[in-house]
């Protein structure tokens, strides 16, 4: 276990007094700065926070998952994590992993041990699952393209969107035309879903239908992004080149924050919820914000 002076003076990094951006929509707090609370990684994925205030997220390069506790103290939480990527919080607060190199959806329970969600469609591997959300009703929601892991051909034939059923049995393929769809995230009362694809630069919006499928597609933000989130008013944080631009329900974009390298995810966290963390190549980065994750 690891404690750091970066992450002993977090709390007052983020309330310093120069601030790095224009505080348009007041969504970042008055004189807050993008800071470092960690660097040295391989390269970070996935930030999701748990009930208890403690934040996870993967070192992909390095095969490893990682927590920084609301007390401050970094430690690895699971090694080896098949070289995980996108992580999310279950209904009931337990861990869901993108076991990208082992190509399934696996969930953290109480005691630490691991138990496989879903792992295959139609017979075969899933490519490598690399984002999900987790719907109201309990089913799951995720991406399954190829990048790195695992090594060879994708084992199936097309890079889709796959919804699980809530009580975990079936898994269907709900997208098929959209290449590399990564990031993924829906709204709180889960009539919504945004698709990010790194292919086209496009961010989708969908209709989530009483049955789970998805209807009324239509493009929401000409941009790329990487992972995403949603905060308390809706507005829907993408990751890309230069930092994470900040988009309201109509897709404007309302701010964007620089982050020293390219970011590739986000989440809410800290001792009050509002803090926006950042998952960008080799370091963990944070702002202070005045709103928090949506619920």
């Amino acid at each position: 276990m690891i404690r750091t002076m970066q992450s002993l003076m977090l709390a007052s990094l983020l309330a310093a007094s120069n601030p790095a951006l224009a505080q348009g929509g007041g969504l970042i707090a008055g004189g807050a700065e993008v800071v470092e609370v960690r660097g040295g990684f391989g390269f970070l994925e996935g930030p999701v926070t748990d009930a208890a205030g403690d934040l996870y997220f993967t070192d992909i390069n390095n095969n490893q998952i990682w927590r920084y506790s609301a007390g401050g103290e970094f430690e690895v939480a699971i090694e080896p994590s098949h070289f995980a990527n996108g992580l999310t919080l279950d209904l009931d607060g337990s861990l869901l992993i993108c076991e990208q190199n082992a190509q399934r959806i696996t969930r953290r329970e109480a005691d630490g041990s691991l138990s496989v969600v879903a792992d295959s469609y139609n017979g075969a591997p899933f490519n490598s699952p690399n984002d999900l959300w987790v719907h109201p009703d309990g089913s799951i929601y995720f991406t399954d393209p190829r990048y790195r892991f695992p090594e060879g051909p994708p084992s199936q034939p097309g890079e889709y969107v796959y919804r699980i059923s809530p009580d975990r049995q079936t898994v269907e393929a709900l997208v098929t035309d959209i290449p590399k769809p990564n990031g993924i995230v829906g709204t709180e009362d889960g009539g919504t879903l945004y698709l990010a694809s790194t292919e086209t630069n496009t961010i989708y919006r969908f209709d989530i239908a009483a049955d789970g499928s998805l209807e009324n597609r239509r493009d929401f933000a000409e941009q790329g992004s990487d992972g995403m989130t949603l905060d308390e008013r809706g507005n829907v944080y993408l990751t890309w080149i230069g930092g994470v631009s900040i988009r309201n329900p109509d897709g404007e974009e309302i701010e964007f924050i620089e982050t020293p390298q390219m970011p590739a995810n986000v989440g809410f966290g800290g001792s009050d919820g509002r803090t926006l963390y950042m998952t960008a190549r080799t370091s963990l980065y944070a702002i202070e914000m005045n709103v928090e994750a949506s619920r």
